[in-house]
């Protein structure tokens, strides 16, 4: 895709949006998404994001001419390495640095918006600072949460105030609604891991928490990729916490996939019946250790189903199951590492069953390819999309854990495949009639385009005001 790097405001009459996404991938990619939705409805779209960036950025958006990606210098900051500018280029306590370099922009990012001058400016956690620069201006700011509505109720309103204490992370907020999956809480190893978003890393003065409230405190909209149907009681607790407008994008359920499986993966797939294969998949970013790893392999195994697991990090390899594994299941269970087309494998006639991280995307596109889910979440926000999904939405099995250090056997992996793959005589009627309504939903276009056509109806109101 061409890159148009000439500043020019937007003409008349036409709705000009800058799209600024934290530098990770998993929070670069939804604001892709949404900026493909925006496009389509004829909204200019000038995306910022960092010059190491720009190639993978482009090679995920179609030629269109409404939307530009310009790029933005990362200041560099000491114990920064020079050209790191995602969150994958470092370990996890160095890119804590990225946040003090995102800081530093205020004055590029100050310069950009008076040269452009767009309607409205979407925005991410880690610029809190984002609306005082823009209001001044006359740029309605629009804080675009990531993550799910769930995961902003529990964790980021005011009335759950700030603290690292697991003991008061455990339980929901006050106030927070009593009809939901989360409203007793969470497990211990759960809230420890949450404990995280509360404490300022020692390069920076400011908590996860600190951003997200003023983030949203401070704009002037809040926009979720989410709606009423999906998550009505947490978006309605949102909006009397932070007494702001929040607008609905709807989920946002990725693009149908293109071309056709390869051959490395379809000479596997191949061999097996329809939906009679678990497709296990942990995405780029999500590792288990390894005893982990060992338990889910064997796992596997015991279901004595077919299975294609891909799995990365230092211990994604089949011999991290222990001797004798990889003879065992020759022929109906392979182990790889690397990149995955995950939305093919998905559709294949043979897979019938899906083990992921819970991540959104991931589970949204289980759905949509009619797969039975199992979910297995490992950190932050995937341990609430797991719970909406199993809890609130009935779509799926969680693999059961241990309360206090969330460690997980053999045993409990086999027994949550099992229970998503019981046939049909054995399956719950009513969690069948679930995943199918809900792939109905994600699948309609109608109820799909209702919902960007609101969400495009609003911006347009927000703009004018």
């Amino acid at each position: 895709m061409p890159i148009n790097h000439t500043i020019e405001p937007a003409a008349d009459g036409d709705l000009h949006i800058v799209m600024f996404p934290f530098v990770a991938f998993g929070h670069i990619s939804p604001f892709l998404q949404l900026s493909r939705k925006l496009t389509s409805a004829g909204m200019l779209v000038t995306f910022l994001t960092t010059p190491a960036s720009l190639p993978r950025i482009s090679s995920l958006l179609p030629f269109c001419p409404f939307i530009r990606v310009l790029p933005i210098a990362l200041p560099s900051v000491p114990g920064l390495p020079p050209g790191a500018e995602t969150t994958s280029d470092l370990p996890l306590a160095t890119a804590e640095l990225l946040k003090i370099s995102v800081d530093r922009m205020q004055p590029q990012i100050a310069s950009l918006l008076t040269d452009l001058r767009p309607h409205l400016i979407f925005f991410d956690f880690a610029h809190p600072w984002l609306p005082s620069i823009a209001h001044p201006l006359g740029i309605k700011s629009l804080f675009f949460s990531v993550f799910s509505a769930a995961s902003t109720a529990y964790l980021t309103v005011p009335s759950r105030f700030r603290t690292s204490a697991v003991t008061d992370i455990v339980l929901p907020p006050a106030g927070f609604p009593s009809s939901t999956s989360l409203s007793t809480g969470v497990p211990h190893y759960q809230a420890a891991d949450f404990s995280y978003v509360f404490k300022a890393p020692d390069c920076l003065s400011t908590s996860v928490y600190d951003r997200v409230l003023a983030g949203l405190t401070g704009c002037s909209a809040i926009v979720a990729k989410s709606c009423l149907e999906m998550e009505g009681p947490y978006i309605r607790y949102i909006e009397t916490q932070i007494r702001k407008p929040m607008l609905l994008a709807g989920p946002l359920v990725p693009e149908p996939p293109s071309g056709e499986l390869a051959h490395e993966w379809t000479e596997f797939l191949d061999l097996f019946g329809d939906d009679s294969v678990v497709f296990c998949s942990f995405g780029s970013e999500t590792f288990l250790k390894e005893e982990g790893v060992r338990e889910l392999l064997l796992g596997l195994e015991m279901t004595e189903k077919p299975f294609l697991a891909v799995l990365n990090g230092p211990f994604g390899e089949a011999t991290a199951a222990g001797e004798g594994f990889v003879e065992r299941v020759k022929g109906r269970g392979e182990v790889r590492q690397g990149w995955v087309p995950q939305q093919l494998i998905l559709r294949h006639r043979s897979v019938g069953c899906f083990l992921s991280h819970a991540g959104m995307s991931s589970l949204v596109e289980g759905v949509v390819a009619g797969c039975r889910l199992v979910m297995m979440p490992i950190k932050g926000d995937q341990f609430m999309n797991a719970r909406l999904f199993a809890g609130d939405l009935g779509i799926g099995v969680e693999v059961e854990r241990e309360e206090k250090d969330g460690s997980f056997g053999r045993n409990a992996v086999k027994d949550a495949v099992m229970r998503a793959m019981a046939g049909e005589e054995e399956m719950d009627k009513e969690a069948r009639e679930r995943l199918d309504k809900w792939r109905g939903f994600f699948m309609d276009g109608k109820i799909q385009g209702r919902f960007t056509e609101e969400f495009v109806a609003k911006l347009r109101e927000l703009a004018r005001s």
